[in-house]
């Protein structure tokens, strides 16, 4: 009777420790995995361990992705078409080398309207041409390809805002997945530790087979919630690793953000406003849209006659008798389009069409920036009040579980009330853990939606 009094005695002094473990989680730095992680991942855990803040992973991203690059060089090329429709406004000069041999009294007399005389002769010489005025036809060509270059810089920017927010995503998926894995590992310990003293108590008769089968069920789950939450921080990791930049796993120990969490906005129609002036998404289809009517003038335009001037000298100092030594010349040449199969006019009305098409996607834009501003406005609402609950819901878990754990001490309630109270628990405290970090994220994302991040 004695040694049962003392077995029950330090069965116990184990719940007592299984509820301790269980309401202090380890402070285990965030990203570092533990040997028998690895062991139970069966792959092994990069030895180098870099600290990351959010910060420094939307500067390493910036810097590393390839996403980024792309959009830059595609602004930079965008850049260079406008110098190549300005090209037409600058004098155009070529040089030419020309040496023929000819047999006497040569005639060319098919395969066009031209001079059919040949002479022997080398010659070099120049010809310069200089576009007069062409009645707004280039000029226009040239502000539609210097807007369509600003819309560019503006896709780039918003091809950073993507990435940027990529990371807040990836980043904060990161420290919610491993928050949950600290909390399985916890629950691990403490139902392995619940079903070690069932097992002694039922041992000395002191408990069930059926208490026993119960414990052996919860410890089963527990596991099963580890490997669910190892694969998931695992997951999580790849993909930081990725959208910073990284071919391979990179192991990272996760800094925390730890300042306090502030509530979201309260003018949703300031945060609206702030949108349509600030979204790259938006300034870059106003730039398309002013790029197309640019486009458009430039199309009707060519409907008008081109007036451009001409010059041409040089000298041939090997040539025929019959060839004159030096020459020069210059005159101005008026271009009048009569009929081109209404090529011009079809390309008039294509541009038009295309400017009107680019008009209705910025209105399309503005009406899904609006819905999106204000689902992520909700969003971070409905997150902010989570956290609140979910602490709540933590506290009163808690308390429930310690009830539960000295009713089945004392013999007052039977082992299903104790499993319930740590299943409940369990998920309380998964709900808290993840519960800040989905507010941060909600909060990213409202900030993309509106100003950028």
């Amino acid at each position: 009777m004695r040694s049962s009094i003392i077995l029950l005695l330090g069965a116990a002094s184990c719940l007592a420790q299984s509820t301790l473990v269980l309401q202090n989680p380890s402070d285990a730095p965030l990203g570092a995995l533990s040997s028998s992680q690895s062991t139970d991942a069966g792959q092994q855990v990069p030895s180098a361990i870099h600290r990351l803040s959010l910060k420094d992973s939307e500067t390493i991203a910036l810097k590393n992705n390839p996403v980024i690059s792309v959009a830059r060089l595609n602004a930079l090329a965008s850049q260079q078409v406008e110098r190549e429709a300005r090209s037409s406004l600058w004098p155009q000069t070529y040089a030419n080398l020309t040496a023929v041999d000819a047999r006497d009294n040569s005639r060319i007399t098919a395969g066009g309207l031209n001079n059919p005389i040949i002479y022997t002769r080398a010659a070099g010489g120049a010809t310069v041409s200089q576009l007069i005025t062409d009645f707004g036809h280039t000029t226009n060509l040239v502000s539609s390809a210097r807007l369509q270059a600003k819309a560019d810089e503006q896709n780039a920017a918003a091809t950073k805002q993507d990435v940027l927010l990529a990371v807040d995503q990836a980043f904060y998926n990161a420290l919610q997945a491993h928050a949950v894995l600290r909390v399985a590992e916890q629950t691990v310990a403490s139902r392995q530790l619940l079903s070690d003293q069932v097992s002694a108590l039922t041992a000395s008769k002191l408990k069930s087979e059926l208490d026993l089968s119960f414990a052996n069920v919860n410890l089963a789950q527990a596991k099963l919630l580890y490997l669910d939450a190892l694969n998931n921080d695992k997951s999580a990791m790849a993909s930081l690793s990725a959208v910073l930049g990284y071919s391979t796993l990179e192991n990272f120990e996760l800094v925390n953000d730890v300042e306090s969490l502030p509530s979201p906005p309260a003018d949703i129609d300031k945060l609206i406003a702030d949108a349509f002036a600030r979204r790259p998404e938006i300034l870059a289809l106003e730039f398309e849209s002013q790029s197309a009517k640019k486009l458009h003038n430039a199309a009707h335009d060519e409907e008008f006659p081109t007036i451009s001037a001409l010059g041409a000298f040089g000298d041939a100092p090997v040539r025929d008798d019959r060839v004159y030594g030096p020459y020069a010349a210059v005159g101005v040449n008026l271009q009048i389009p009569v009929f081109n199969g209404f090529l011009y006019s079809a390309r008039t009305r294509e541009a038009d069409l295309r400017a009107q098409a680019a008009r209705q996607r910025l209105m399309d834009l503005r009406n899904r920036v609006s819905r999106d501003v204000r689902t992520s406005w909700l969003a971070a609402s409905t997150a902010f009040d989570r956290v609140n609950v979910s602490e709540q819901l933590l506290a009163q878990a808690n308390q429930a579980l310690d009830l539960a754990q000295t009713r089945y001490k004392l013999g007052l309630s039977s082992i299903v009330e104790l499993s319930q109270a740590q299943l409940q628990q369990t998920q309380a405290e998964i709900g808290s853990a993840q519960a800040g970090y989905a507010y941060r994220l909600a909060l990213s994302e409202l900030r993309y939606q509106t100003t950028g991040l």
